[in-house]
């Protein structure tokens, strides 16, 4: 490595190491379950058990169960990554330390996109806010109305997080005292007013659709969005008391909970659907705000109203945990110099990343504008986010592979917890569908612009060896592309079921086989151009 490499690496460590250390040390186990569980329970709960229903029948229970095999999975991985090295967005960290810049670069460009998701919940409020001011959209897009009320509603959360993180804290465990409360009470409600027998095998039978209508549901039925977000609590390790013990706990406890109440929440609306709406299966069954219209036509007025509130503030407080989330995200990108440096910077008195707060409040502006339907942000916004997840599965190999790096050893069994964590995230990527795909995973490798534009010949290693040590993400994405329009999930069917799934899963195996490869030979060769000193 070159002096001058050495040099500004050098003063890369000792800048980050002052930005970071001037995050503070607030959160404790309760406040990371509720960031956690608040980030998992957004819009999700309002509106995908109808988009699933619609999508598997009541075979929708099983693909539940499948994201929540599938959190787990990851979250374990997660998990002993967030314990052994616990920091500020350390989600987009992890891969530039196992991968190199352009791994680091396109996985923190794909999160940087996956700040959408925030603009989702946003779209969310404003489809429920239409019930009491109709000018909000037009068909299934915000009127220029809907769309300065969205933009206020953005504004006024990330002014909720400028000030320090234990005042967050404090009000997203109000909040979601409430968003636990409101679905229990929705659940309890709706089968009081009377159940209907024999839904799991009437109207088709249960699985009306066939069960390959199950794995289209996790992406495009908007499950695996709305089980997604439990990370949020990984981001915020850097300002946490204790990571090493409460990080685990705290993932944990939030997947569990938050699965359990989207379960009661499938039941509750699968038996209690009234049965002049199935006539035409339950593709037929179609409401603007499924939940609170469902409330009226059982008469349960009181029932509606509250829930028409807490269409605000359960996805108004995902998103204020979003908000909070994307800052340490950006932050982190800036000390990968995926983003300018200046983004970096921690107020001192506060404690919080303020211009990258300013930063992704301009993105969910931009998300807000091309993107008018819930469903088709969480489709687009679940795959990119996905990528975390097979980026975190290879990370954890790598750290495991690699004799200097220490381990917390919390998780067992990461061997092969680590690859298939990895090629089931590859398969829900998949599973979502071409017509998501066509668009999610070009604009991820229209991340290598950021890589070359941010590269700077004076201070990075040869362009060669990182373009080899990258080369295998490059080559899973295009791949994967492809593979997706040969497939059958909304692609031209070339390549039949379950042909086309077995063919991802090796596909993605080998990919990962690859990826650990080229990280453990990076990390020998390049780990002090790019390893920044941690507090």
């Amino acid at each position: 490595m070159s002096a001058d490499h050495a040099a500004a690496a050098d003063t890369t460590a000792v800048e980050a190491a002052v930005q970071e250390g001037r995050l503070r040390r607030d959160l404790g186990f309760w406040a990371l379950t509720a960031i956690g569980f608040s980030n998992i329970v957004g819009s999700g709960w309002l509106f995908a058990a109808m988009y699933a229903a619609r999508t598997a029948g009541p075979a929708s229970l099983l693909t539940w169960v499948g994201a929540g095999v599938l959190c787990g999975l990851v979250a374990l991985v997660m998990i002993e990554l967030g314990a052994s090295r616990p920091e500020g967005g350390g989600t987009v960290r992890w891969p530039l330390y196992a991968g190199g810049r352009l791994v680091g670069t396109l996985i923190g460009w794909s999160v940087l996109l996956s700040v959408g998701g925030t603009a989702a919940e946003i779209s969310a409020i404003m489809q429920y806010a239409d019930h009491y001011l109709p000018d909000l959209y037009s068909g299934h897009v915000l009127t220029p109305t809907g769309l300065a009320l969205a933009i206020g509603l953005s504004t006024l959360l990330t002014a909720l997080n400028w000030f320090a993180v234990r005042l967050f804290a404090r009000l997203n465990n109000l909040v979601s005292i409430f968003k636990i409360a409101v679905p229990v009470v929705t659940v309890i409600a709706l089968f009081a007013s009377g159940w209907h027998s024999g839904r799991l095998t009437d109207h088709g039978g249960f699985a009306p659709y066939g069960y390959a209508a199950c794995l289209s549901a996790l992406a495009g039925g908007g499950i695996v969005y709305s089980v997604n977000g439990f990370q949020a609590a990984l981001d915020f390790s850097g300002e946490a008391r204790d990571p090493r013990r409460t990080i685990p706990a705290a993932v944990l406890t939030g997947i569990g909970l938050a699965l359990l109440m989207y379960l009661a929440l499938q039941f509750a609306f699968l038996f209690t659907v009234p049965e002049n709406l199935l006539g035409h299966g339950w593709k037929g069954v179609d409401f603007e705000s499924p939940f609170g219209q469902l409330a009226l036509i059982l008469n349960l007025h009181w029932l509606s109203s509250l829930l028409y509130a807490d269409a605000v503030l359960s996805p108004g407080g995902s998103a204020y945990v979003g908000v909070a989330l994307n800052a340490r995200h950006t932050y982190a990108l800036a000390k990968n110099r995926t983003l300018p440096r200046a983004l970096m910077r921690v107020d001192g008195r506060t404690g919080i990343p303020h211009r990258a707060l300013a930063l992704n409040l301009a993105v969910i502006v931009v998300f807000l504008l091309p993107f008018g339907e819930w469903q088709r942000i969480v489709s687009i916004m679940g795959d990119m986010y996905l990528l975390i997840y097979a980026a975190s599965a290879v990370a954890v190999a790598v750290f495991r592979a690699d004799p200097g790096t220490p381990m917390a050893g919390w998780v067992p069994g990461l061997r092969w917890i680590a690859p298939v964590s990895f090629v089931v995230a590859t398969e829900f990527v998949y599973w979502s569908g071409w017509h998501d795909l066509r668009l999610a995973l070009p604009f991820v490798l229209a991340g290598l612009v950021i890589f070359f534009g941010m590269r700077r010949s004076a201070h990075d290693g040869p362009l060669a060896t990182e373009l080899r040590d990258g080369a295998w993400l490059v080559c899973y994405l295009a791949v994967l592309t492809l593979l997706s329009w040969l497939g059958t999930f909304k692609g031209s069917g070339r390549l039949p079921a379950p042909y086309d799934s077995l063919a991802v899963a090796v596909f993605a195996l080998g990919v990962f086989l690859w990826a650990v490869r080229s990280g453990v030979r990076y990390r020998a060769t390049a780990r002090d151009g790019v390893e920044e000193a941690l507090p």
